[in-house]
């Protein structure tokens, strides 16, 4: 049974790539294949037992006219070609569902989620033109219970509008505190393809999925009311975290310098010092509570100059343009030039291949020129390197 099953399911898989399929066509609709190609020692004369086997199986397929044998004098077969016409008792006989009905129930799941949001809108859009072109769906391992459940999870991350502990949000989609960790990694791979996350690794705290309560880290020249209790962050000559427990009881911020400056590195928030400016460790990525916290200071302190320091490659400008658009406020670019790159050129990193790609593909005319600066002088800057 096992020469029968892999005989079978070899030349399946052969006929579910053909132009036959893909048309439903009578054209090329002979499916055949060297019988060396599904047992490469078959012709071997030290594997008699396999040759015995081999031959058993194939009269077996023959007698049950589910295929067609080509042999030569000697007893030897040649080449096996599957009998199209005997396709539904083949696929019953190896217990395999046929590739029309799984792409069938493929297209169905991808059209009950393609309306939920503008990344699984794509997602599935994609998928559906490559299942129509007979091309495999993406993240699809043949369980439709887990293609479900990570589409599901996309879905209801983009519904999350509080800070949420990843086992809560298993328990609450799936019933299951750990049924989310085992499609973690699809549904992360599925969000930066087709999502608007230009850092893999921080997007699913940017969809508010933590697996420890959130904080703020804050110093520079601010005054923040939390609770009636006023902390003045000049006297210290240190940062302060603030939970993302305590955001909503936060009554005033009251920036007593001229700007707010984000960092994106955590060893440049650490050493960095400006005497009027209020600075704001951002991690890379900011979430709900990060973009509400500025928000609200921005609503109180309208007047001053607000600023991100960020790496000077494709996901540093990213991530300013993401901060604004999630803010709606005009985040000014520090330190992130063409003068920069001079200043520190011999600290300087070249570009990858992947980094060129999505330079090239840049269409924000602000930072053209710093673009095609790096692209020019084959270079990019981390801001850690940045004295």
């Amino acid at each position: 049974m096992k020469n029968i099953n892999n005989i079978l399911n070899y030349l399946i898989d052969k006929y579910e790539r053909s132009k036959s399929f893909v048309e439903n066509t009578e054209i090329n609709r002979k499916i055949s294949v060297k019988i060396t190609r599904i047992f490469p020692k078959y012709e071997d004369e030290a594997e008699y037992q396999l040759f015995t086997e081999v031959n058993s199986a194939v009269q077996a397929l023959k007698s049950m006219n589910f295929i067609k044998v080509s042999a030569k004098n000697n007893g030897m077969i040649n080449s096996i070609s599957l009998n199209i016409d005997k396709l539904r008792e083949i696929y019953s006989f190896i217990s395999r569902q046929p590739k029309i009905e799984t792409n069938r129930q493929l297209l169905e799941l991808l059209e009950s989620y393609a309306n939920d949001n503008d990344t699984l809108a794509l997602f599935c859009k994609t998928q559906t033109e490559r299942i129509q072109k007979n091309q495999k769906a993406e993240l699809f391992s043949g369980d439709f219970t887990e293609y479900d459940n990570i589409l599901k999870a996309v879905s209801e991350l983009y519904q999350l509008e509080e800070e949420t502990y990843i086992r809560d949000f298993s328990v609450r989609i799936f019933g299951d505190s750990k049924a989310f960790e085992k499609i973690k990694r699809k549904v992360i791979s599925l969000l930066s393809h087709y999502g608007n996350f230009p850092q893999e690794e921080n997007i699913l705290e940017e969809l508010n999925i933590i697996k420890n309560p959130g904080h703020i880290y804050i110093k520079g020249n601010c005054k923040i009311s939390i609770n009636g209790q006023i902390i003045d962050f000049s006297q210290f000559n240190a940062d302060i975290a603030i939970s993302s427990i305590l955001l909503d009881n936060i009554s005033s911020i009251e920036v007593m310098g001229n700007k707010v400056i984000t960092i994106e590195n955590l060893t440049t928030f650490n050493r960095f010092c400006e005497e009027n400016a209020m600075v704001i460790y951002l991690g890379g990525y900011h979430n709900t509570h990060k973009r509400n916290f500025i928000r609200k200071l921005y609503v109180q302190n309208p007047d001053i100059e607000y600023y991100h320091y960020g790496d000077i490659d494709v996901g540093g400008f990213y991530i300013l343009l993401h901060l604004r658009n999630k803010t709606g406020i005009h985040f000014l670019p520090y330190n992130m030039d063409i003068a920069t790159l001079q200043q520190y050129s011999d600290l300087t990193k070249q570009l990858t291949d992947n980094d060129r790609k999505r330079l090239q593909n840049w269409t924000d005319k602000e930072f053209s020129q710093v673009i095609q600066y790096m692209l020019d002088n084959n270079c990019k800057l981390e801001q850690e390197a940045i004295s």
